[in-house]
């Protein structure tokens, strides 16, 4: 029996989203989804630059568990490299960084790289795995006991990442071995789907839609109708036989989202120019039509000219209707091409027009909603903000965002601090008193630690004015 696979793969930018920051790729051998962030079309390099390290594993043939660990880690260091090579010839990309996750094939062993909050879940005998540990202060929190399932699923900084791809910060992927076995199902996906899709609904789906294709394109409508806040990225992937089946296995490669673009690399910095002559159009030939109407009129007698004289003035009137409703369209289209930052009272929002009503008229709507809390705004930024360009006030959007993360996490920082020095107290006092205890001695468990530091992203030194 020799096993293979059978693979689906998509990905939907979402509802929200302007671009689509994740990327993926899905060959015989290699399975990757990497989600980026970053802001200004950062992430979606930051993505690309992760797949495309990555990628190359499919075609290399790698066979040993050695072999494939350590080809993983290369890739992962590659991509690292080619972060901190762009961050340093563009400032404006400082900070990007992604997540990554891989399985790599080699007949039934499987190595998997993991860094980040994207998920790889095995379906297996109609039981649900999730075989990755996310990277987050709130997965870390119930490791400890210290907060449950169900409340970090819904904790407002559940997508606060500890460790990413980045080329600011070397920080080492998770990587592991596994056994697959015929009939398993691998669902690898950004946290696109999982932010929004319990579970117990991903669960559902794996288990009773068979066909590999149709299961990824439900759980994507899913994240679709309950919001579609985030890019949403799956691969579905069945292990088969490739004599006995059930299906035949896939052959070919598959690239999807930021991957997929090939101006991917040349995102930063870009921008969009739009045109709208309707308006020059529509004036240029009613001025027309009321030159003629006039001269015609010179040669006409006074009957002629008095059963004309209520068409005439219709159509001057007419032409002075059109006149002011493109010019009303025309104001209209300019407000559509400016942008401001405000809130809803509850979340930040950036919204599309401008702020001020006109005659009862509201000349804005809501461009994009974000998950950041309304508090979070600084005392000293005035919202709303005055109206400008998308990429400014995506800018400002992304200061409140770092603002914000660096606050929070260097307030995790100090709990975990004070946690930390009590945690070693404690310990000290153990091992004072139950150190050179007998062996099978009963004595109290070793105190447990506050985990890990919470990680402070780079960007927070300038920030917070730390060094």
């Amino acid at each position: 029996m020799t096993l293979a696979l059978h693979y689906a793969l998509q990905s939907d930018v979402g509802l929200l989203r302007e671009g689509n920051e994740d990327s993926a790729y899905a060959g015989p051998r290699l399975l990757a989804i990497a989600d980026g962030m970053g802001g200004h079309a950062a992430g979606e390099v930051a993505s690309a630059v992760a797949i495309s390290a990555i990628a190359p594993l499919d075609r290399q043939g790698l066979t040993s568990e050695t072999e494939m660990l350590d080809a993983l880690a290369a890739a992962v260091a590659s991509a690292r490299s080619t972060l901190h090579e762009m961050s340093v010839a563009d400032p404006a990309t400082e900070g990007m960084g992604t997540t990554l996750t891989a399985l790599l094939w080699a007949g039934d062993e499987v190595a998997i790289c993991h860094i980040g909050d994207s998920r790889a879940y095995l379906l297996r005998d109609d039981d649900l795995y999730q075989i990755t540990r996310d990277h987050t202060l709130i997965q870390s929190l119930v490791d400890e006991g210290r907060l449950s399932p169900a409340a970090a699923a819904t904790h407002p900084q559940r997508s606060l990442i500890m460790r990413a791809l980045q080329g600011s910060t070397d920080v080492d992927p998770d990587l592991t071995m596994h056994k697959a076995i015929l009939g398993d199902r691998y669902l690898l996906c950004s946290d696109g789907l999982t932010d929004v899709v319990t579970d117990e609904a991903v669960h559902q789906t794996l288990r009773t839609v068979p066909d590999a294709d149709a299961a990824v394109q439900l759980l994507i409508n899913q994240a679709i109708a309950n919001g579609g806040p985030d890019n949403i990225t799956c691969i579905v992937a069945d292990v088969v036989d490739t004599v006995t089946g059930p299906v035949a296995p896939t052959r070919d490669s598959k690239l999807a989202g930021a991957a997929a673009n090939p101006d991917a690399l040349a995102l930063v910095g870009g921008s969009a120019k739009g045109a709208e002559p309707a308006a020059t159009s529509l004036h240029s030939v009613n001025g027309q039509h009321a030159a003629m109407t006039a001269e015609d009129d010179e040669d006409l007698d006074d009957e002629v000219r008095g059963k004309r004289r209520w068409p005439l003035v219709t159509s001057i009137l007419a032409v002075l209707v059109v006149l002011v409703v493109g010019g009303l369209f025309v104001g209209w289209r300019i407000t559509q091409s400016q942008y401001y930052v405000d809130t809803d009272g509850a979340h930040v929002i950036i919204y599309r027009g401008i702020s001020d009503d006109i005659a009862g008229l509201h000349l804005s709507s809501v461009y994009k909603r974000t998950a950041i809390p309304a508090a979070a705004v600084p005392a000293d930024l005035q919202l709303p903000t005055p109206p400008g360009s998308l990429a400014k006030a995506q800018q400002t959007v992304t200061t409140i965002q770092r603002t914000w993360t660096c606050q929070t996490t260097s307030k995790l920082r100090a709990q975990w601090s004070a946690a930390n020095q009590q945690w070693l107290k404690a310990k000290a006092a153990w091992e004072k008193k139950y150190g050179h205890a007998k062996r099978g001695a009963k004595v109290p468990k070793v105190p447990v630690g506050p985990g890990p530091e919470p990680l402070l992203p780079s960007y927070c030194a300038s920030i917070l004015g730390a060094g």
